[in-house]
């Protein structure tokens, strides 16, 4: 099967132009090394090991099973600079493990820039519009991974779809760039290559593969979900998120209605990422926001990362040659 070269191939010495994004609480060593060894490039939550020694055992763990093959970490920042933050300490770590590319999120990473580079990192920056990729542009990051509404997760206030991402970033942007958001068939990968893109991202489509540390029944039940099981709450409080239609959603939605004044502190009780982390391990999706994009219509069935990708790959293919026929006179262009 021929290669799609690509950008992100290039730079980043992978050998299929995937992502695989960032996911709290389930973005380990093991998810890195099946995304390397499936031929894409993953990255480590660094805020799911929040203590220096156990981030970096992760990444050491991530080079033992990757051997050789590339990996990353993504820092998903304060929307804030606060007082005692540590995001500067986690990027020297991040680069002293000899790790060499960061997936960045959260907020405008300007103020880190001298130092990124100062450190030797690629920077892939995300964003939920091209908007925000622009800005990202002018400040110097090395990618920028723009990640539309149909997302699981945080899809920013715009609401913008991935297919109108995609055109418009590559009508506007110079830097290569990556699209993310309801990805998860070979035909996406391709149509996002067509509009200007170095590769995808993703997230929702690799929450089925057979590597995740999460429970057998979580899996299964993100494995018969459908498009249509996802809901968007939190935009009261401006951080937009979409996840697995549940009880809590239901809770928060009612919350959110009812009190055109509730804070980010009235729904903590509700939305704490700790909630989220149980369903990881006991299995049970019922409760806490439980991030899941319109990829869901594309997962049916647990099966190891390789096989995900090996099949988008031919997916990517089986569309190129669709569009090939279109270009001969038997599809009726001469």
């Amino acid at each position: 099967m021929t290669r799609l070269h690509t950008e992100l191939t290039r730079r980043l010495g992978i050998r299929v132009p995937v992502v695989a994004g960032g996911l709290m609480w389930l973005g380990d060593a093991d998810y890195v090394a099946a995304a390397a060894h499936a031929g894409a490039i993953g990255f480590i939550t660094a805020a799911s090991f929040p203590d220096d020694v156990d981030l970096r055992a992760e990444i050491a763990r991530a080079r033992g099973l990757c051997d050789g093959l590339p990996f990353g970490v993504n820092v998903s920042m304060l929307p804030k600079l606060v007082p005692g933050e540590r995001t500067e300490d986690v990027f020297r770590l991040i680069a002293d493990e000899g790790v060499r590319v960061i997936e960045t999120s959260g907020r405008n990473p300007e103020p880190y820039m001298p130092l990124l580079k100062g450190l030797g990192l690629t920077v892939i920056h995300k964003v939920p519009a091209v908007r925000y990729a622009l800005k990202a542009q002018s400040i110097g990051v090395d990618m920028v991974a723009i990640v539309g509404a149909e997302c699981g997760g945080h899809p920013g206030l715009d609401m913008i779809g991935s297919f109108v991402n995609a055109a418009m970033a590559g009508r506007d942007l110079s830097i290569p760039f990556l699209i993310g958001g309801g990805v998860g068939h070979g035909s996406q990968l391709l149509s996002a290559l067509a509009m200007g893109a170095s590769g995808v991202v993703l997230g929702t489509r690799l929450l089925v593969s057979s590597e995740l540390n999460a429970h057998p029944d979580y899996k299964a039940a993100i494995a018969a979900a459908t498009e249509r099981d996802t809901t968007l709450t939190m935009q009261s409080v401006r951080n937009t998120v979409r996840t697995l239609a549940n009880e809590t959603t239901q809770a928060v939605t009612r919350m959110e209605s009812q009190n055109p004044d509730v804070t980010i502190a009235d729904l903590m009780p509700l939305v704490s990422g700790q909630i989220g982390r149980r369903a990881y391990e006991t299995g049970d999706v019922s409760k806490g926001l439980l991030s899941a994009g319109h990829a869901l219509g594309l997962t049916n069935a647990v099966e190891p990362m390789a096989d995900i990708i090996a099949r988008l790959e031919v997916e990517a293919h089986e569309a190129f040659d669709r569009l090939a026929r279109l270009r001969s006179p038997e599809g009726g262009v001469a």
